[in-house]
Order: C-alpha cells, then sequence, then structure tokens
C-alpha cells in the first residue's frame, strides 16, 4: 500500500516523536515471519514498553536524521522492523530474545548513547538486566540489613521475655507459699 505525502509526513512526525524519548534503537529484519509469529513479538515489546513498527526505510532515515541515531542510517536495507525504546535495554531485549527462538528475526543493527552497534553489540546490550531488575535488586540490597536488624530486634525481645518469665515465676512462687 503506497502513502501518499501527508501520511508519509505524519509517519515521520510519529517515529520523529518516539525517537526524541528514545535511549536506543534496534533493527532486525524480519524476512518470512509468520504473521502469528509477529503479532507474538508484538505483544512482547509492548508488555516491555517497547515500540515496535515496521518502516519504510526512507521514512525511518528522514526520522532520525539530525538525531544521535543518524548513524543508524547506513544500517536501514532491506524489510526491517525498529525496536524504539526509552529504556535502554528494553528494545535490544525483546529483539534478541526473540530471535533465539526465531530464526526469522534477525538482529542487524542497533543505536544507544550515540554509538551504532553491530549484531553481536545488541545482543551484548541484551544481556544487561533492565531496570526494574536492577531496581529490584537493589532495593533487596536495601532491605536486607534492616531486614536482618528487625530479626535480631524481634530476637532480642523474645529471648528478655523469656529471660523474664522465670524471675517472674520464682518471684511469685514463695509469695504464695508464704
Amino acid at each position: 500500500m503506497s502513502l501518499n505525502l501527508d501520511d508519509k509526513k505524519a509517519v515521520v512526525a510519529e517515529i520523529s516523536a518516539e525517537v526524541a524519548k528514545a535511549q536506543a534503537i534496534v533493527v532486525a529484519e524480519y524476512r518470512g515471519i509468520q504473521v502469528s509469529a509477529m503479532t507474538k513479538l508484538r505483544a512482547e515489546a509492548r508488555a516491555k514498553g517497547v515500540y515496535l513498527r515496521v518502516l519504510k526505510n526512507t521514512l525511518a532515515r528522514r526520522a532520525v536524521a539530525d538525531t544521535a541515531f543518524a548513524d543508524l542510517a547506513n544500517h536501514m536495507a532491506g524489510p526491517l522492523v525498529y525496536g524504539i525504546s526509552a529504556d535502554p535495554v528494553a528494545a535490544a531485549k525483546v529483539l534478541a530474545d526473540f530471535a533465539k527462538t526465531n530464526d526469522k528475526i534477525v538482529v542487524k543493527a542497533g543505536s544507544f548513547d550515540g554509538k551504532t552497534l553491530n549484531a553481536a553489540e545488541v545482543v551484548q546490550l541484551a544481556s544487561i538486566p533492565s531496570r526494574e531488575e536492577l531496581l529490584s535488586k537493589l532495593l533487596y540490597v536495601m532491605q536486607a540489613p534492616v531486614a536482618g536488624f528487625a530479626r535480631g530486634l524481634a530476637a532480642l525481645a523474645e529471648k528478655k521475655q523469656g529471660g523474664a518469665a522465670p524471675a517472674e515465676v520464682a518471684a511469685e512462687a514463695p509469695a504464695e507459699a508464704a
């Protein structure tokens, strides 16, 4: 389906808005993929907050022109799906993980922090834990000392209660005997 000029401008404006918010873009070839597999990929991307779209390469080149992702234009050839994310790892993780189970998706390149990445570097980027994973690990590390301190206080309180109970029994016993 051919787009008229107004539709092309609208697509470029939409993609430019996504690129402006992005920290990473990953491109992957999707030659010969089944519709059901592409639907599954889109659902995974949506769940991870990744903007995933099949675009005409000329429109994608226009959208990334004059941005930190401009060098990625050299890798825009063939049928490509574009993963754009504000999380620096999410787009790489979604496409690289999906490529492991579906040989029709082939990661071609990516761009992160103003640097163009080859396919191997995108896979390395995908292996980094996501922001949510890192935050949960940090929270666990921060909670561990507090939880240990709370358990120590509870054990100390229990020990004091246990130690006070025999003294109270001993004090009450002579009073009853007298």
